[in-house]
């Protein structure tokens, strides 16, 4: 369990990423927001309490992995990496822009990001294999997959959750974004994909739901999936889209959208910040 003091933190840095994700994508005039917001608990635990990385060094071989699959979150991922010391902050405001080593999907050329999004579906089968490599070299590593619930529509991700427990992928720890609303409306009025626990346990994955904005939740599921042995584990992690703006919260409109001064103005005054004039 974590303590209450370090629970609360972690609650108050998962809303200071989501005022960092609002700034973001405003200066911007582009981007996601409404899948970045519902991961804010989600990032800061992983970044901040369970995984080892080092932003000083940031390609040190025995590191935990961390693969974005849902890429158009990149907002929650490059604001998280900025402030667990990874790049300055004005690096934020290149977001989106041509050159720039922040792209409106993620890159390796951002400081911290070991592998890039491509298309929906493809981040566990990558983290697959970088766990299965890791295991072969020996290494005492985790990868942490973080997956959205629309993109669990595709196929691929199926056959990846064949072949992890077929080799025994302990070193694996799946997490769903659960927010359960997708680019064009409601996960399961466009591809249902539950009953989904069972769908994963019929895989022979451990299988842990949570509350996906509880940080001690999400802290004590990953201690549990490096206990679990001889099979990889999955965290279904049930969030909000859009948590902590209101006129965001469930709605597939603001899967994205434009971010203007006065959306920003009211999501950062919910979000416990003025907008100076």
């Amino acid at each position: 369990m974590l303590p209450q003091a370090k629970e609360e933190q972690l609650g108050e840095l998962a809303t200071k990423l989501r005022r960092r994700v609002i700034d973001t994508l405003w200066h911007a005039q582009a981007g996601h927001p409404g899948g970045s917001l519902s991961a804010a608990e989600i990032m800061a635990t992983l970044f901040f309490e369970v995984m080892n990385v080092d932003p000083n060094d940031p390609t040190y071989e025995d590191r935990d992995r961390f693969i974005l699959s849902k890429g158009h979150a990149a907002p929650i991922y490059y604001v998280t990496l900025q402030e667990r010391g990874f790049f300055a902050e004005d690096v934020l405001a290149t977001y989106d822009c041509l050159d720039s080593c922040l792209q409106g999907h993620p890159d390796t050329k951002a400081p911290g990001v070991d592998v890039p999004s491509g298309s929906l579906g493809q981040g566990l089968s990558v983290g697959l294999g970088l766990a299965l490599g890791a295991r072969l070299k020996k290494k005492d590593l985790r990868v942490y997959v973080l997956l959205g619930d629309g993109e669990l529509q595709e196929g691929q991700n199926w056959e990846a959750a064949m072949f992890a427990p077929n080799y025994q992928l302990d070193n694996v720890t799946a997490i769903i974004d659960y927010n359960k609303v997708q680019l064009m409306g409601p996960v399961g009025h466009i591809m249902e994909i539950e009953p989904l626990a069972a769908k994963w346990e019929a895989f022979n994955w451990n299988v842990i739901e949570i509350d996906g904005h509880n940080p001690a939740e999400i802290a004590d599921a990953c201690k549990e999936a490096a206990r679990t042995k001889d099979r990889p584990t999955v965290i279904i992690a049930h969030t909000v889209k859009g948590k902590g703006v209101s006129f965001m919260e469930n709605q597939a409109s603001w899967h994205s959208g434009l971010v203007t001064d006065e959306v920003r103005e009211k999501a950062l005054a919910e979000l416990g910040e003025e907008v100076a004039c």
